[in-house]
């Protein structure tokens, strides 16, 4: 049946019909009052999404883009940086920060495990000369479904004193608690098509006062991506290029849906949905790619061992119109992975095991009882 196509990916995530009819409007002029009405909204909203007082900007850009914002604003050539790398997207900052000539050192993880939070103290703590100028670490892996401990590794760098803290909460701000200014968090880049439920086309990066301090003595080229012309521009709820207007309408009507629900709802509703994936692939004898104590309630990813991932993705995708995301890099075609971030229900998780034990079925796997993943998905939300 045709538009029946069910997203269960990290990116892009489903998208509510509120959204998309706000999405579907006129567009209106991006130097209007109306506009600058929309935007000074927008900007509230996402602070409180953030749970913060700082500037939250919003870019023309995907989650990369936020995230090269958020390094080249901060930091100059040379700069020593530490970066996470577990996972396909630390790797990314690993090389983007390279070649923006920064003197970068990895603290790494096999894929499918969380950073050592102890070694960040011990590079840290080490580091009597005050070199490092930033730590950059991934909150929510997508390529592994690992969350990280952002948190832990905050404390270590407010101890050294010097060192920024810049995150990734691409797949994590809006579907795990991340309180920006309890924590201190200094750089916090987001893009729109994951937990905000609206398509690609928006970055967002939140920027504290001791940021705007680095900013002042950061030597590194940028234009488009300069965020000080986006700070001054945000003042007078308006933007320093032309901006896509009809998705900051979209993202408008998220932003309301969000509050409506609550923060603490939505972090609840993410973890639930989280369990009841985890549990049922367990039931299923599916093997978890990460531990249960670093689990991401964005994305779960499963690496079968008697069937082929790739084959479950396709018959999920030919007879049932869900899409689940494969492996990357050295992972594809070993895992596949369930999306469970955003405008995602109970309804949705629970279509989504029925059909893969129904894949899992026609591929002739014959290590679950059929039943099992939807029984203990269901028990999970009769618990909550």
């Amino acid at each position: 049946m045709d538009n029946k196509l069910m997203l269960m990916i990290p990116g892009p995530t489903p998208v509510p019909e509120q959204v998309l009819l706000a999405l579907a409007k006129h567009p209106i002029g991006h130097r209007s009052g109306e506009f600058s009405q929309i935007m000074a909204e927008v900007t509230q909203n996402l602070k409180w999404l953030h749970q913060t007082q700082n500037d939250v900007l919003v870019l023309t850009a995907s989650g990369t883009g936020a995230m090269e914002a958020g390094i080249i604003n901060f930091l100059s050539p040379g700069d020593r940086v530490l970066v996470g790398c577990n996972g396909k997207f630390g790797d990314r900052w690993a090389d983007l920060s390279a070649a923006f000539g920064l003197e970068v050192e990895k603290i790494t993880a096999d894929w499918g495990k969380p950073l050592d939070t102890e070694q960040f103290r011990e590079k840290l703590s080490a580091d009597t000369e005050k070199k490092i100028k930033a730590v950059i670490i991934t909150h929510s892996e997508t390529s592994t479904g690992v969350l990280n401990d952002v948190e832990t590794v905050n404390r270590y760098v407010k101890d050294h004193g010097e060192a920024l803290i810049i995150v990734d909460a691409v797949t994590s701000l809006g579907a795990v608690n991340l309180p920006v200014d309890a924590w201190g968090l200094d750089v916090v880049a987001s893009g729109s098509q994951k937990g905000y439920m609206i398509p690609p086309g928006l970055g967002f990066v939140c920027v504290s006062p001791k940021a705007w301090e680095a900013y002042k003595t950061a030597k590194l080229p940028r234009f488009y991506l300069d965020l000080g012309s986006y700070r001054k521009t945000a003042a007078k709820n308006t933007n320093p290029f032309t901006p896509p207007v009809n998705l900051v309408v979209a993202l408008q009507a998220a932003l309301r849906m969000m509050q409506a629900e609550g923060l603490e709802a939505i972090f609840a509703r993410h973890q639930r949905l989280m369990r009841a994936t985890r549990d049922a692939v367990k039931a299923l004898s599916l093997p978890l790619f990460a531990p249960d104590d670093a689990a991401s309630p964005a994305i779960t990813a499963v690496i079968p061992s008697s069937v082929e991932a790739e084959q479950v993705r396709a018959v999920m995708k030919k007879h049932f119109d869900i899409v689940l995301a494969g492996g990357q890099d050295h992972l594809k075609g070993k895992i596949f992975r369930i999306g469970h971030l955003g405008f995602v229900s109970e309804r949705d998780i629970l279509a989504a095991i029925g059909a893969l034990e129904a894949s899992l079925g026609e591929l002739g796997y014959e290590s679950m009882t059929p039943g099992a993943g939807l029984a203990a998905a269901a028990r999970v939300f009769a618990q909550s």
